[in-house]
């Protein structure tokens, strides 16, 4: 069965936002939502689960590199509990330790001048934690 999936790289200001499927197991960018220290705003959400009928909210966790949680990770936690409160939508977290790192280094080669305020790609590394999640359950079910 294919499952449409809709990741979020939570952040307090910009939250990441990608969408994928278990088809292809292929990922894209969407436009990242704003936030205000971590708040969405919920009818923006509510737009993209209404326009992509996703069957899963993946939500990063960032762990520390030792694998315990940092304040932000609790943050994001919350904020999956939120998202599964609010729309009822299945929530999974995922490890995310890295993915800021590797979307600095995919955005400088697409040209990215180091501006991530004026310039964000939290939708880049909402990518990348939904192509991990992908490859993970690819890999888990074949």
């Amino acid at each position: 069965m294919t499952q449409t999936i809709i990741a979020f790289d939570f952040g307090t200001q910009n939250i990441g936002v990608a969408y994928g499927q278990t088809l292809t197991n292929t990922a894209r960018e969407l436009q990242a939502l704003k936030a205000k220290d971590g708040i969405p705003n919920w009818l923006d959400i509510e737009r993209l689960l209404q326009q992509w009928q996703p069957s899963l909210l993946l939500v990063g966790l960032p762990l520390n590199m030792d694998g315990s949680e940092s304040e932000l990770a609790t943050r994001a936690r919350k904020f999956g509990n939120r998202l599964h409160g609010r729309f009822g939508t299945q929530v999974a977290l995922w490890d995310e330790r890295l993915s800021t790192r590797e979307a600095k280094a995919e955005a400088q080669e697409r040209g990215h001048k180091g501006h991530y305020k004026s310039d964000p790609i939290d939708s880049i590394a909402a990518r990348l934690i939904l192509e991990s999640w992908l490859n993970e359950h690819v890999a888990a079910n074949s």
